[in-house]
């Protein structure tokens, strides 16, 4: 078992009053899993995975990645664990404008005190992965949106995690970019082992998963299989004003 998340609960205060974000919630994924977080907003999909990746702490409960309670490291040890260990992929790329799409992704590992001569070449074969070859030295104004996505992909790649975390990664992305997203992300779990676990609003992306877990204030309140996998109609969900890939 890969994560390992018992009883976890977080509640903020506003003012006088106390909300209840998660009220108690376990999960457990095991190794090579593509699970889909849903629910409503304000059901607390997001906090969620904002503990599981170490960006948030719990106010009660464990979490454990490869046998590790994150929860109980201290700051330094989190962050070196989250640049180590983990992988983020964001809804808006979050992607340095100033440096180039290899800088990106070799992003995670400069801060951990790497050269780029020696990650350079890890960094170029994950782009080619992605279909990027020719864009290592673009920058993210010179890349549409699924090409910033893919990016963000390979730079979630370039530490080998143990687990990539991705929040809404094609809420930015018209339908048919989206979905060249999505079966990336599937791919990479089915072929290469990893294990992802993604907050998504759309059943559309759930769908690629292999399973579903739905959050409902604060509760899971369902975790079973996807729905099936519904064909993308780009016509009917793209516009001009979206970005492409």
């Amino acid at each position: 078992m890969l994560l390992d998340a018992r009883d976890v609960k977080k509640t903020y205060s506003r003012g006088h009053q106390v909300v209840e974000a998660l009220r108690g919630v376990s999960l457990s994924l095991e190794r090579g899993q593509f699970t889909s977080i849903m629910g409503p907003s304000g059901s607390g999909k997001s906090t969620l995975l904002h503990i599981v990746g170490g960006l948030d702490r719990p106010s009660s409960g464990t979490v454990k990645i490869d046998g590790q309670r994150i929860e109980a490291f201290s700051d330094d040890e989190l962050s070196s664990f989250r640049r180590r260990r983990l992988g983020f992929i964001f809804q808006f790329f979050n992607l340095l404008p100033t440096l180039t799409a290899l800088e990106n992704v070799a992003l995670p590992l400069l801060l951990d005190g790497q050269s780029i001569t020696r990650i350079a070449p890890k960094a170029r074969e994950l782009l080619e992965m992605m279909g990027l070859r020719n864009r290592a030295d673009h920058r993210p104004d010179q890349l549409s949106g699924g090409e910033m996505q893919r990016v963000a992909i390979a730079r979630a790649l370039i530490a080998d995690p143990l687990l990539i975390l991705a929040d809404e990664p094609t809420g930015n992305l018209d339908t048919k970019t989206g979905a060249t997203v999505l079966e990336l992300l599937a791919k990479m779990a089915k072929e290469r082992g990893h294990t992802i676990l993604m907050v998504t609003h759309d059943p559309r992306a759930a769908s690629y998963g292999d399973r579903l877990v739905t959050l409902r204030d604060g509760l899971i309140e369902s975790d079973g299989a996807p729905p099936a996998r519904v064909p993308a109609n780009p016509a009917a969900h793209s516009s001009p004003g979206h970005p492409h890939a």
